[in-house]
């Protein structure tokens, strides 16, 4: 377990004894059994929201805002693989993942994949790596199409 959810469930059942104790001093009518309710739902909504500002886990905003783009990179070289292609694209910036597209019938590599990269790496790649040479091959970067799903 992560030591956030442990300290959540701590500092709610905490939340529900005290208001399982004081609730009811403070308004006589309610039952001790409705005060810890109310204490475990709120300890439960309210003070993870609380601990979620000051987790240092959390990405800050400018990790969260860090835009993610697709490239097209195709005339890759049939032998190159996924970890050849991803050595040479960090050279431009941080690389998400690698995709080379193989055919489904042979297993066969079409000479073509995708790079998911930082957007300001992308930039990099598209400007750096467009019609330089990888393996022996003019390499073709640019941004990826959309995928269109078909009705």
């Amino acid at each position: 377990m992560k030591p956030t959810f442990v300290l959540n469930i701590i500092i709610t059942v905490i939340f529900a004894v005290v208001l399982y104790v004081l609730l009811p001093l403070v308004a006589a009518d309610i039952s001790n059994q409705f005060a810890a309710v109310i204490g475990v739902l709120l300890g439960g909504l309210v003070i993870p929201s609380i601990i979620g500002l000051f987790n240092s886990d959390t990405p800050s905003s400018e990790d969260a805002s860090q835009e993610v783009l697709t490239l097209y990179v195709g005339n890759l070289p049939y032998r190159a693989n996924e970890q050849a292609v991803q050595e040479h694209f960090e050279q431009q910036g941080k690389v998400i993942s690698v995709r080379l597209m193989k055919d489904r019938r042979t297993g066969k590599r079409k000479g073509y994949g995708f790079v998911e990269m930082e957007a300001k790496g992308a930039t990099k790649a598209i400007k750096n790596l467009n019609d330089s040479m990888f393996q022996e091959r003019t390499l073709k970067v640019r941004l990826a199409k959309e995928k269109v799903e078909d009705e």
